[in-house]
């Protein structure tokens, strides 16, 4: 419990303790004065003999009307100063909030944009390595075998360098899969038909080299059903920006091991790790990325965010802070949102 709660807690307390004992002490008081008249009756009823007990009876009756005055005076007073220290809390509580939801907005953005920026990244290399002569002489003769082995390992040797991937691919104009850089891994890739894929038609259908295609992250069956961001273009003739599409070219981004890294390394101390949860969200609040290690590409997660593209909300005991990614530089990104769950 925070120290806020605490206080609201400990106050609510006091105030309900002190209804408590000023009710005792008015029952009290009303007895007090119970017996005080009883006396005097009494003291009345056996005369002269009881003036000197008339006497002690009035005063008891006095003093119990100032105990009484006074008890009521300090109930006003005490209710008073609860209820401004107990408002205080409230507002200092919804002051919390506001600075630590306003925190986990930023980090949730800040996750999202470090995803943002991977994934230009990729959009980038799809797009100057369709131009590779090994790739484009592979896609321009998909029936010779040498120009399939030579774009194969050419493929191999940006694999090596660039390791965030899962495996390149080469497809000919009729959506059959003619190299792989990581045959030995995925020897089943080379001969798959891709002509009904979105990713592959996308990147045939682009009207020059400057153009991409992206496919939402989905598991690859032909690479032993791995999480992965597909990027695509068409190759080119020629490697030429505006000329002929005579193959594609798709790229699988490693997602899994990428999208754990960046929701890992959202900057939330030990403690705090210990109550939140870190999401990445695609377009539909599918989950693709999660700090718990669950409900990949299974889950939705039900965000709230009220036209909002940045913002937070209490939900239950929880407070959300949610972004929607900025995107980054020339690519606006896929509509994915970064989501951290935190509670109390």
């Amino acid at each position: 419990m925070s120290s806020i709660a605490q206080l609201l807690e400990i106050t609510d307390s006091v105030a309900a303790v002190t209804d408590q004992k000023i009710d005792r002490i008015h029952g009290i008081t009303r007895r007090s004065r119970m017996l005080a008249l009883n006396a005097s009756i009494e003291a009345q009823r056996v005369g002269q003999m009881g003036r000197g007990f008339a006497v002690v009876a009035d005063e008891v009756k006095a003093v119990s009307g100032e105990i009484a005055q006074l008890t009521d005076s300090s109930r006003g007073k005490l209710k008073g100063q609860l209820e401004t220290l107990s408002e205080f809390g409230r507002h200092l509580a919804a002051e919390v909030d506001r600075v630590r939801g306003e925190r986990l907005a930023d980090l949730a953005h800040n996750a999202v944009k470090i995803a943002d920026r991977n994934l230009y990244e990729r959009s980038c290399d799809v797009r100057w390595w369709a131009t590779d002569p090994a790739l484009v002489e592979c896609a321009a003769a998909p029936d010779q075998l040498d120009l399939a082995r030579h774009a194969a390992k050419r493929l191999g040797i940006i694999l090596d360098s660039y390791t965030v991937y899962l495996d390149l691919w080469i497809a000919d104009a009729s959506g059959r899969v003619i190299a792989n850089g990581r045959s030995g891994r995925y020897a089943k890739v080379v001969g798959t038909d891709v002509s009904g894929q979105q990713w592959f038609k996308d990147a045939m259908a682009t009207a020059n080299g400057g153009e991409f295609a992206v496919a939402d992250i989905s598991r690859i069956p032909c690479l032993g059903g791995a999480i992965a961001a597909t990027y695509a273009t068409a190759i080119r003739a020629g490697g030429e920006a505006d000329g002929q599409p005579i193959g594609a070219m798709g790229i699988f981004f490693d997602w899994e091991a990428r999208g754990q890294a960046i929701i890992d390394g959202v900057r939330l101390g030990a403690e705090e790790k210990s109550r939140s949860r870190c999401l990445l969200l695609d377009r539909d609040h599918r989950i693709i990325a999660d700090s718990d290690r669950h409900g990949l590409l299974s889950e939705h997660f039900p965000l709230e965010t009220k036209g909002q593209t940045q913002g937070y909300y209490q939900d239950g005991d929880s407070l959300v802070g949610f972004a929607l990614t900025p995107g980054y530089e020339t690519y606006e990104g896929l509509g994915c949102y970064g989501v951290i769950i935190q509670g109390a």
